[in-house]
């Protein structure tokens, strides 16, 4: 049972992942089939150990934890925090939906778009375990990330099955007058410092078992659908925090899809549709307050609907830093399907 399901989750993961986007920075994991995204009630998780990042043989093993403490003697205010670990994600069609799959040739490749109608049942299903920041850094962001990767597709046919793979979110905000926000990433930040960027971050196992030490979270205690409403919510915590937005002024997430960062082994992030109650200017000014975590970004900034539609061809393109062109590239995809 449990090879049948890998088959079915890698024929779907691979309809995503390697298509060719017009920027070799990021690739299409997942790309909702409904114009507007998906709610919350369509995505589902399943928690298993398999699901884990296969550990590495002693001496590469250790050699994360070395790299590790050494950090922490460099920085020590880091913190090993557990994360969620994305395996691969899976389709869920009703056999009563409207499925359309057509290959489109252009500037992101072939890519193999599902349009469903959404009065119908669907969504989608997300694979998950755990891991941490620490294997984070040791593995997705090391030096050798693609000899792990070389070594996970030889020894167990998955290039990721030696990387940590945490899944981010992300969220391309519109406010009310329609223009959408960038925020430029301080230059304190460990990835991509100074460039521009979308309110994100990352789900907390921790919130999910709050009574639980972090460093005795197990998937035990851990159940699916607090999950997904962590993730759903997560992203408007970071809004919060980062925007000095209140969550009354945001509307419900919708998923537009998950991509991958090929800066960091193809890391991938979960990116939202929200919109916010307030006017550009008005976010400015709360922003301006600070919020937070207002130490994370320098300057804030926004991109009218227009600007938004043609930004892969636009210089400002080459200022997004990966997480932000992920983003950008589903919200684009989604777009698409409404014409």
């Amino acid at each position: 049972m449990e090879t049948a399901l890998a088959d079915g989750v890698n024929i779907f993961y691979n309809a995503f992942s390697f298509s060719a986007p017009m920027d070799p920075e990021i690739s299409i994991l997942y790309c909702s089939p409904f114009p507007e995204g998906l709610p919350q009630r369509r995505v589902q998780a399943q928690l298993s150990p398999h699901y884990q990042r296969r550990r590495l043989p002693p001496p590469l093993e250790d050699q994360i934890l070395l790299e590790w403490e050494e950090r922490k003697r460099k920085q020590p205010w880091v913190f090993n925090g557990a994360k969620f670990r994305l395996h691969s994600v899976k389709a869920d069609l009703n056999q009563r939906e409207k499925i359309n799959r057509e290959n489109t040739l252009g500037e992101i490749g072939d890519h193999i778009r599902q349009e469903a109608d959404m009065d119908e049942q669907g969504g989608l299903t997300l694979y998950l375990a755990l891991t941490s920041y620490r294997d984070f850094l040791g593995t997705n962001w090391s030096g050798n990330a693609k000899a792990l990767q070389e070594r996970g597709g030889k020894e167990h046919g998955d290039p990721e099955a030696y990387l940590a793979q945490p899944l981010g979110v992300g969220a391309a905000l519109q406010c009310s007058d329609g223009r959408f926000v960038l925020l430029r990433r301080s230059n304190r930040v460990g990835e991509a410092p100074g460039q521009l960027d979308i309110p994100g971050g990352h789900p907390e196992p921790k919130a999910v078992a709050p009574n639980i030490p972090e460093d005795e979270l197990s998937l035990d205690v851990l159940k699916p659908e607090l999950v997904i409403t962590e993730l759903f919510s997560s992203i408007l915590a970071e809004i919060r925090d980062e925007v000095n937005l209140p969550l009354w002024s945001l509307s419900e997430p919708l998923l537009l899809g998950i991509a991958r960062n090929h800066t960091s082994a193809g890391r991938p992030s979960a990116e939202f549709y929200v919109r916010c109650s307030f006017s550009s200017e008005e976010v400015r000014e709360r922003y301006l307050q600070g919020g937070p975590e207002a130490s994370e970004s320098t300057d804030i900034m926004f991109i009218d609907r227009e600007e938004m539609l043609s930004l892969e061809t636009s210089e400002l393109w080459k200022e997004l830093c990966p997480s932000a062109k992920g983003c950008v590239k589903l919200y684009l995809l989604v777009r698409e399907q409404q014409s």
